[in-house]
């Protein structure tokens, strides 16, 4: 490890992008940090994951401190996996860098060239016509199979539903979505009845599917939807607990009906 540079680094009050591409070339360095040295992509894939959502509870908490400590750990990342690449001779930060200003340059033709944009939704339009060449996306199905896998199932449902609806394959409104969530749901029942366990699976596939794609229709975004629900049952769930309580009863004593009771009670809460 070069000690002149681990030096250098500790003799500063504040650091910056370059100063954090020093240190993780340090940490992946021979002499460096072992766990550092012995990381992959696909061993560190998911602390990406895990570093963006926690960025996005910040954002969703109004927390601009919690935001920027967040928004460092997937820089971090980020940084981490150039780094990687780079030791691979495939790639480095800055040809990262250089991607994602060539991307924004060439999808923002209304602010780099003569086009007119005037609206968002023209520059969305444009955007999304830009990706497709760029992407050598040739047809609506190409369009759809883009789609990230990686995605949230239910992000990923509304995103592949919006891209088929841009083709015209889609329902004329909001009221047509959720009649065939309706249908849907019917057929979950049938499935269940039949105790089919794959078909059970495939049906409740299908009515999640439906679901995404009718609070798409009213401009709800499902996975935000499906956030904000678990929240409001982990709330409502502690106020029932607590009302149990200071009765003098504990949640596993009780039976479904009790539980019921203090769940509606919890509920006018």
């Amino acid at each position: 490890m070069n000690k002149n540079a681990v030096n250098e680094l500790l003799d500063k009050e504040s650091y910056n992008i370059d100063d954090l591409i020093k240190i993780m070339e340090l940490l992946r360095s021979e002499g460096g940090c072992p766990w550092d040295r012995e990381q992959t992509h696909k061993s560190i894939r998911n602390n990406l994951i895990e570093e963006t959502y926690e960025a996005v509870e910040g954002i969703d908490n109004g927390d601009d401190e919690i935001l920027k400590e967040e928004l460092g750990d997937v820089l971090l990342q980020v940084v981490f996996h150039a780094r990687i690449a780079q030791e691979e001779n495939s790639f480095d930060i800055n040809d990262v860098a250089d991607g994602v200003c060539k991307k924004l340059i060439l999808r923002h033709p209304h602010i780099f060239s003569d086009i007119k944009a005037e609206t968002s939704d023209k520059v969305l339009e444009n955007w999304d016509a830009i990706k497709k060449e760029e992407k050598n996306q040739k047809t609506a199905s190409d369009t759809l199979k883009a789609v990230s896998s990686a995605l949230p199932a239910l992000s990923r449902a509304s995103k592949i539903a919006s891209k088929a609806g841009k083709a015209g394959f889609t329902y004329p409104d909001v009221s047509a979505g959720m009649y065939k969530a309706k249908e849907e749901f019917s057929e979950v029942e049938k499935a269940i009845f039949s105790d089919d366990k794959e078909k059970i699976e495939e049906e409740f596939g299908d009515l999640l599917f439906a679901v995404a794609n009718a609070a798409r229709l009213s401009g709800v975004n499902p996975e935000e939807a499906l956030y904000k629900a678990n929240e409001k049952f982990i709330n409502r769930f502690s106020r029932m607990e607590k009302i149990a309580n200071e009765e003098g009863k504990q949640l596993c004593e009780l039976d479904v009906n009790n539980l019921l009771d203090f769940w509606k009670k919890a509920k006018k809460i």
